[in-house]
């Protein structure tokens, strides 16, 4: 059985040393300063083949200039989740991961990582638009710039 993917926030201290040299070479490539992926890994000091590995797996927060951590409790209801990411939408704001636990007692967690770069309004009054709605029982900011 395949287990679904999972995408953790990782200070890039505890990391190995691969992962900083392919977020490098990534921006490297981003800004011209390399024409190529072989050129990069050079750049860099890792094998290409470490590149092609890790390439569209790893990437740097900072790419997304500014991300914020959300929590919601929703009531466990038909379409819940689907309002709350029409109010997510209404507001151009991109999600970067969501995960939602399984219903208990008639509730259930909903987290979120949002990019906001390019978000009509602001944080609280997203998070102020959520907590307005039936469905929603609790809607909090976790934290910004993560």
């Amino acid at each position: 059985m395949k287990m679904a993917k999972r995408f953790l926030l990782v200070d890039s201290d505890v990391l190995p040393d691969v992962f900083m040299k392919v977020v490098r070479a990534k921006e490297l490539l981003a800004s011209g300063a390399v024409k190529n992926l072989s050129a990069a890994a050079k750049e860099v000091d890792i094998s290409r083949s470490a590149l092609y590995k890790y390439k569209d797996k790893i990437f740097d927060v900072s790419e997304t200039k500014t991300v914020v951590a959300v929590h919601v409790v929703l009531m466990d209801e038909l379409g819940a989740l689907q309002k709350l990411l029409r109010i997510i939408a209404n507001f151009n704001v991109s999600i970067v991961t969501i995960t939602q636990a399984a219903p208990v007692d008639g509730t259930a967690a909903v987290s979120l990582t949002l990019k906001v770069k390019d978000m009509i309004g602001d944080v609280d009054s997203l998070v102020d638009e959520m907590k307005k709605h039936s469905f929603v029982v609790t809607a909090k900011r976790i934290m910004q710039d993560v």
